[in-house]
């Protein structure tokens, strides 16, 4: 007996905004960023060059982060369609936050 299975049905990706953009291209670039990180410890450099450069990681990633929240708090990214309250950009910041 076979079995038939219907395939998923395709998911639309709404087209990428300027910001989204940007955004990944931050993104791609604090990815280098940590595969220099992790070269660095391999090759045993110095402390204080390590944390220098996690310091600017995440100096990039804080950066990274205020981008997509400024996204969602103009409703980009909340529920498309739906405004964003008040009680959602809190939920937001704790989020970011953490």
């Amino acid at each position: 007996m076979t079995t038939h299975t219907t395939p998923d049905p395709p998911t639309h990706t709404p087209p990428l905004t300027e910001t989204d953009t940007r955004v990944l291209l931050r993104l791609r670039r604090i990815e280098g960023q940590v595969r220099g990180l992790q070269r660095m410890i391999e090759e045993g450099r110095d402390c204080h060059d390590i944390l220098t450069q996690l310091s600017g990681v995440r100096s990039a990633l804080d950066a990274a982060g205020e981008q997509i929240l400024e996204q969602y708090a103009g409703g980009c990214r909340a529920r498309p369609g739906e405004a964003v309250t008040p009680q959602d950009v809190v939920r937001a910041v704790k989020l970011l936050r953490r």
